[in-house]
């Protein structure tokens, strides 16, 4: 079993940039997968970003270009480096990390991008 906690959420200015940190509570070096998620109010959960346990990664097509998802292993932490950010990016984001057959989930970190 594995705990996430997201941080590094907040309001920005359109065009701004954040960086989303999600810290887990054990090591992350043979997690299958990590990846970062959002929900926006009144739609689905939906995938920004994920990285494997052999680096390679896959984005949303609405934030290639501008998204950046890294791990670090010696801190247990996977980051997420939003730029150009945009209104729509505005939701709750969620950290999860897939072991096996169980996925884990954090408690998510509030993004409000305003125009």
């Amino acid at each position: 079993q594995v705990q996430l906690v997201e941080s590094g959420g907040g309001l920005v200015q359109a065009g701004g940039s954040l960086r989303l940190s999600c810290a887990a509570s054990r090591s992350i070096f043979s997690i299958n997968r990590m990846g970062w998620y959002r929900q926006a109010p009144g739609k689905q959960r939906e995938l920004v970003a994920a990285i494997t346990s052999g680096g390679v990664t896959n984005y949303k097509d609405s934030v290639k270009g501008r998204c950046t998802i890294s791990r670090d292993v010696a801190k247990r932490t996977v980051y997420l480096q939003m730029n150009s950010m945009k209104p729509e990016d505005t939701a709750v984001y969620y950290c999860n990390a897939e072991q096996g057959i169980n996925a884990y989930w954090g408690q998510g970190t509030q993004v409000t991008v305003s125009s």
